[in-house]
């Protein structure tokens, strides 16, 4: 990035907040400006600061359930060009389910315990500042698990992909969006756009408003391997 990316962080914790603040102040490639403690406090942030990317705890008041959630899809409806990473320290797939149910470009999701890798993080603020999604690899094990467990790895259907088609799903698995893969095989976004439709097709991925077929595809592809 030849810009620094501007980044928002709410956490209503001082001592997180504060530690994620001063760990991003050591990144070239990010400047904190704007820190919050509360959802309506993000909320007013967004409204009056130019952020990139948002990174948000999961939970915070005013009721300690899903205000970050809450928050992402509002801040994707009214802010697409926003990137929003909601940090959490529950590995449960059914927060990724709602954080990604109206689909998961310029999202990410990521447990606290990878906020010590600063290079981890810079490049998930990366990915979702570009319009990608990132999922922590924990949460993506897990699910992989459960896909397994319901017999996805038997899925013929993976083996009717074309080695193209495997190249688009292997990229969106890096969470890169249309045009990023566009640009990496050198192809059109419209063929990249085929390609996925085609994938989608393959492997009986209808559409869904309580889950994002990116998403599924990737995990499908996974637990196949």
């Amino acid at each position: 990035m030849n810009e620094r990316t501007r980044v928002l962080v709410a956490d209503d914790s001082v001592l997180i907040r504060q530690g994620l603040v001063a760990m991003l102040g050591a990144s070239e490639q990010i400047e904190v400006v704007a820190e919050c403690d509360a959802l309506d406090a993000l909320e007013r942030a967004i409204s009056e600061t130019d952020v990139d990317v948002v990174i948000t705890d999961i939970r915070m008041p005013p009721t300690h359930s899903t205000e970050g959630i809450d928050a992402a899809l509002w801040i994707r409806s009214e802010r697409p060009d926003t990137g929003v990473i909601v940090l959490s320290q529950f590995s449960e797939p059914e927060y990724v389910a709602m954080l990604f149910a109206r689909g998961s470009d310029g999202l990410g999701y990521l447990l606290k315990e990878r906020l010590g890798d600063l290079e981890q993080l810079e490049q998930a603020i990366d990915v979702v500042a570009r319009g990608g999604s990132a999922l922590d690899p924990k949460i993506i094990d897990l699910m992989v698990q459960g896909e397994r467990a319901r017999g996805s790895a038997a899925d013929p259907a993976i083996d009717s992909l074309t080695p193209r088609e495997c190249d688009v799903l292997a990229l969106i698995a890096e969470g890169l969006n249309n045009a990023t893969i566009a640009e990496r095989l050198v192809v059109s976004q419209k063929a990249v756009a085929k390609h996925i439709n085609n994938i989608f097709s393959k492997l009986g991925l209808a559409e869904d408003p309580e889950s994002d077929r990116r998403v599924r595809a990737v995990l499908l592809w996974l637990a196949s391997r």
